[in-house]
């Protein structure tokens, strides 16, 4: 039985082709809860180590009610790729008693786990942590801000980990300050462990700026984009802004209206009032694809062309470095004015081009429930196919004593190679949680000739169960023989999917349970696959239900 683990499981399949059109669709499993716990989690964000792709770290805002409320950031990391997480409800970085959450997150070159926070009294302003030991210890508190103001939003911070750009290893913090004009503000620093820099004023303006978003270019440049909102509740917004600095932020170049945006900020009626939000988010294209370079910023409004009458997802590009803007198009695509609700998106690019963008979306359940859903793009932006990723729908409800209606404002999503992590809070368990879900998929066709996969990759087939077909797909960092087998619970060899010299790179095949059935008794049950290439052999476990 020592080849138990190597089998792999097949009902008969046939090989229908061995490479996958651009635009193939996503592989979606289970959904689950990183860290289980008994508190609050909400607002989450997800950033990856710049060289180890099993490295991810999360944040979210955690709050305790018992036996006293206090708001903090949560810590949660994996080392292995999303098989495991570990953490804290809490970032142990002193001083502990005056944290008050709203945190964001890096890694820089060397791997160090960033985080920013706000504070309160006495220790008002904004303050950065580091830990070097994947978020298990933090550092004591560095101050961000040092102006004597007392009220912040959220900081956005980003690592510059491009080796060939003048600022390698350079970090970048943006915020509004909640007083006076209510300006854009930044700073940055090119060591975590030592001060960071005077604060810069970004945007001078009449109108407020809310929740700015921040993003390093393809050389070193500096993007941020925010919100201008009106002056009077509930705020909402009118145009997006955009800044960008070719000197690592020393001085910028100022867009205060890039585009106008009709947005949605409020609470939801149907909802129980939840509170929402139409502050953008931003991306830039770092893939060797025809769409390197571009920049992308996405947001929600309503009652302005493309969107409908109802919240709707838009999305605004620049292909010449933020000098011009696109019109905007609608990323979901569901009926148009079918009063469904999108909201709260969240955006990455992919090594291979594709844009992806995750959101709440009530359209397969009722109005006072939402599910969770990815747009996804190949082309650039131009065509959409939108996937729902969570496996149950829940129904949003406040959070008590953080405001009216607070659910939490943001979920996130990030690419590591050909798989996607997104991560958002759900209550469905009647207790906010950070969930996540594994997908993987195809690379485009377009970029398979420019990028050579950096290491070994099995796929789980999907969809998995299935009947009566299923793909397998793989990647290869190296040219060689390849062996695609599968075999039966007791190591009988099945099926030879591939026995052939296979170039490096991605590939993929569907089988189905037709073949092979000729003359045999082919019953539901479990099958191994198992890839070897050269030295490497990995194995995965497939089911078929009859």
């Amino acid at each position: 039985m020592k080849n138990y683990f190597i089998k792999i499981l097949f009902m008969h399949f046939v090989l229908l082709s061995t490479s996958f059109p651009q635009g193939s669709g996503l592989s979606i499993g289970t959904d689950y809860i990183i860290y289980p716990s008994n508190v609050s989690q909400t607002e989450t964000f997800i950033t990856k180590h710049p060289t180890d792709k099993n490295i991810l770290f999360v944040t979210a805002n955690t709050i305790t009610f018992q036996p006293s409320f206090f708001v903090s950031e949560g810590v949660y990391a994996t080392t292995n790729g999303g098989n495991d997480w570990f953490g804290s409800d809490t970032c142990n970085g002193a001083n502990i008693l005056f944290h008050q959450g709203d945190p964001g997150i890096t890694i820089d070159k060397n791997g160090r786990f960033i985080l920013s926070r706000l504070g309160r009294q006495p220790f008002y302003g904004i303050y950065s942590h580091f830990s070097t030991d994947n978020g298990l210890n933090w550092s004591s508190q560095k101050q961000i801000t040092r102006d004597g103001e007392s009220l912040y939003e959220r900081a956005s911070i980003v690592s510059d980990n491009n080796p060939s750009s003048p600022f390698y290893g350079r970090i970048y913090a943006a915020w509004v300050r909640l007083a006076g004009s209510f300006p854009v503000e930044f700073s940055y620093t090119d060591n975590i462990e030592q001060s960071w820099s005077d604060k810069i004023v970004i945007n001078s303006s009449t109108q407020r700026s809310s929740g700015p978003d921040i993003e390093v270019g393809l050389n070193g440049e500096v993007f941020i984009c925010y919100a201008l909102v009106t002056n009077v509740s509930p705020f909402n917004e009118t145009a997006i802004g955009f800044a960008k600095s070719t000197n690592g932020g020393l001085n910028w170049i100022v867009n205060n209206n890039a585009f106008e945006v009709t947005g949605i900020t409020g609470v939801l009626p149907t909802k129980s009032n939840i509170r929402v939000t139409g502050l953008p988010r931003i991306a830039v294209d770092k893939s060797n694809s025809t769409f390197r370079g571009n920049i992308y910023i996405v947001t929600t409004q309503r009652n302005r062309l493309p969107a409908g009458s109802d919240p709707d997802i838009i999305l605004v590009k620049s292909t010449d470095n933020g000098n011009t803007w696109s019109n905007p198009v609608r990323v979901n695509q569901d009926n148009f004015n079918n009063g469904k609700i999108q909201y709260f998106p969240s955006i990455d690019v992919d090594d291979y081009g594709g844009i992806n963008i995750i959101y709440y979306d009530d359209r397969n359940t009722t109005s006072d429930s939402s599910g969770v859903f990815i747009s996804r793009s190949t082309d650039g932006g131009v065509t959409w196919y939108d996937y729902q990723i969570n496996n149950k729908n829940f129904r949003p409800i406040p959070i008590g004593g953080l405001g009216q209606g607070y659910q939490g404002d943001n979920i996130d999503i990030i690419s590591v190679d050909n798989k996607l992590f997104p991560v958002w809070m759900d209550n469905r368990t009647g207790n906010y949680q950070i969930w996540t879900t594994p997908i993987s998929f195809t690379p485009n066709s377009i970029n398979e000739n420019d990028l050579t996969p950096k290491y070994f990759s099995l796929e789980q087939n999907y969809p998995n169960p299935f009947n009566p077909s299923t793909k397998i797909s793989w990647q290869s960092p190296i040219s060689g023989h390849t062996s695609l087998k599968i075999y039966d619970i007791l190591g009988n060899e099945v099926l030879t999917l591939v026995d052939e010299y296979k170039e490096a790179g991605y590939h993929g095949v569907s089988v189905s349970s037709k073949h092979l059935a000729e003359g045999r008794s082919i019953a539901s049950g479990v099958f191994f696959y198992r890839l070897r290439v050269g030295e490497f052999i990995e194995t995965k476990k497939m089911i078929l239900m009859r």
